[in-house]
C-alpha cells in the first residue's frame, strides 16, 4: 500500500473518531467570473536565454540528477499534527521543525511529479513520486526578499520521509568565468511540465528552469557566500544544489493594466498554465486595489510554450485575495487566503464558496487512476506549515 493511501485511512479514521471530517457545504455565490478579450493577452518565450554560461556552469560544476539529489535528500517530513482537519483529507505533511518556525522563510508555491509526467509509471519523476514546493527567502524575519528556492519532497513508500532544498539561481558571468547570482522573487506560484519548471514572477510573468540541470557546489562558505570564489568553487549560501534559470517568459497586455503573476498551476487536460492574481478590494498598498483576473495559456503541440502565445481563455473574477488557482477539465477553483475561502466554478453550473484554511496558498491538481483526483495545497503561517491534499471532489460544487 502507498505511503499516500496509508495517511489516506489514518486521516479518515482520525476524523470519524474526531468528528471532524464532514462533508463541506457549498454556498452559491451569485455572480461569479466574466469574460474578458483573450486575444489581449500574450506570452513571450525564451528558453535559450542562458545557453552559453549554463554550458559553462555544467562544465564547471556537473549536474545532479533527481534521484541523486533525492538520494541526499537531508530534512524528515513529520505528519500533520492531530488537530488538523479539513473536509476531504487525503493525508499530507509538515516540514521539519526548523522550517515550519522559520520567519525567514516562506513556502508559496506547490507542484508535483503528477503534473511532470501524468499518471505514467505511478507519476514518478526520475524514479521518484515528489512534492515540490517554491519558498521566497527574506533578509531576516523583518528583512527584504533576498532569494528563493524549492523543495523535493519524496511521497512514496518506497523512499524514506525526506526532503531537499535546492537554491534558484539566474547565470551571470561569461562562457570564460560563469558565476550565477540570487533570484530575490515572492515565487508565489510554480507548476511543472515534463523537464521544464515555471516559478511565477509577480510583475513580469514566469522564469524557467530545466530540471535536467540541477548544479552541484561546494558547500563550506559563510552563509552569504553565492557565486563563483575561484575557477573551481562556487558557494550558494551552503546549499549543495543550485537549480538554474534556463530562460523567460513575458507577459504583456493590451487591456491598459499589466497582470500580476500571483500563483500559477498546471492544466493537464487542456495543457495549459492558468495564473490569478492577488489583488485588493480596497485598502492595500503593497497590492493592487481592483478586482482580479485569470488567464489561461495554451502550451504549443512540443509542450513548451512558442516564441509568441495568446492567452485561450480569460477571466475577469468577483473574489479578492486570491493566492491560489487550479484548473482541470473546464472547473476553476480560487484560494483566498484573506478570505479563508475556496471557490468553485464551471461556465454552466457557476459558482460555488467553500470554507477554507487560514493562510492558503497555491493549488496544484493531482491525477489519479485508480483513486480519487485530489487537489494539493499549502500554509505559509509560521508554526503552522501543512502541505496537504484533499478530494478535490468535496470541492466541485
Amino acid at each position: 500500500m502507498s505511503l499516500r493511501r496509508r495517511c489516506t485511512r489514518a486521516a479518515v479514521a482520525a476524523g470519524i473518531l474526531a468528528g471532524l471530517l464532514v462533508a463541506p457545504a457549498a454556498a452559491r455565490a451569485a455572480a461569479g467570473p466574466g469574460a474578458l478579450p483573450a486575444s489581449q493577452y500574450t506570452l513571450t518565450a525564451d528558453y535559450h536565454q542562458f545557453d552559453t554560461v549554463n554550458a559553462a556552469l555544467v562544465s564547471a560544476l556537473g549536474t545532479a540528477a533527481v534521484h541523486t539529489v533525492m538520494d541526499n535528500a537531508n530534512h524528515d517530513r513529520t505528519a500533520l499534527p492531530s488537530t488538523f482537519s479539513v473536509a476531504g483529507l487525503s493525508g499530507g505533511f509538515r516540514f521539519d521543525s526548523g522550517d515550519n518556525s522559520d520567519c525567514a522563510n516562506y513556502p508559496q508555491g506547490i507542484t508535483t511529479s503528477r503534473d511532470a509526467v501524468g499518471t505514467a509509471n505511478g507519476g514518478n519523476y526520475d524514479g521518484h513520486q515528489l512534492v515540490l514546493v517554491s519558498w521566497y527567502t527574506k533578509d531576516g524575519c523583518d528583512g527584504d526578499q533576498a532569494r528563493s528556492r524549492i523543495t523535493l519532497v519524496d511521497w512514496d513508500a518506497t523512499y524514506p520521509n525526506k526532503y531537499r532544498k535546492v537554491l534558484l539561481v539566474e547565470p551571470t558571468g561569461t562562457a570564460a568565468a560563469p558565476d550565477f547570482k540570487d533570484i530575490p522573487i515572492h515565487a508565489g506560484g510554480v507548476s511543472w511540465y515534463g523537464d521544464y519548471l515555471y516559478v511565477a514572477d509577480t510583475g513580469h510573468g514566469m522564469r524557467v528552469f530545466d530540471m535536467r540541470k540541477i548544479l552541484k557546489t561546494d558547500t563550506g562558505g559563510t552563509a552569504d557566500q553565492i557565486g563563483r570564489q575561484s575557477p573551481t568553487v562556487y558557494y550558494a549560501h551552503n546549499y549543495a544544489y543550485v537549480l538554474p534559470q534556463v530562460g523567460t517568459i513575458t507577459s504583456k497586455t493590451t487591456s491598459g493594466t499589466n497582470l500580476a503573476w500571483s500563483s500559477i498551476s498546471l492544466d493537464r487536460v487542456s495543457k495549459s498554465i492558468v495564473m490569478t492574481e492577488y489583488t485588493c478590494q480596497s485598502g492595500c498598498t503593497a497590492y493592487p486595489n481592483r478586482a482580479p483576473r485569470a488567464i489561461r495559456y495554451p502550451f504549443a503541440s512540443t509542450g513548451v510554450f512558442a516564441a509568441t502565445t495568446t492567452a485561450s481563455q480569460a477571466l475577469q473574477l468577483p473574489w479578492y485575495n486570491l493566492n491560489g488557482v487550479a484548473s482541470h477539465n473546464g472547473r476553476w477553483w480560487f484560494n483566498s487566503s484573506g478570505q479563508k475561502k475556496l471557490y468553485y466554478w464551471t461556465p454552466s453550473a457557476g459558482p460555488a464558496t467553500y470554507s477554507w484554511v487560514s493562510s492558503g496558498e497555491s493549488i496544484s491538481y493531482w491525477e489519479d487512476d485508480t483513486a480519487a483526483d485530489l487537489l494539493w495545497t499549502l500554509q505559509e503561517g509560521v508554526g503552522n506549515r501543512n502541505v496537504f491534499a484533499v478530494e478535490q471532489a468535496a470541492y466541485d460544487g
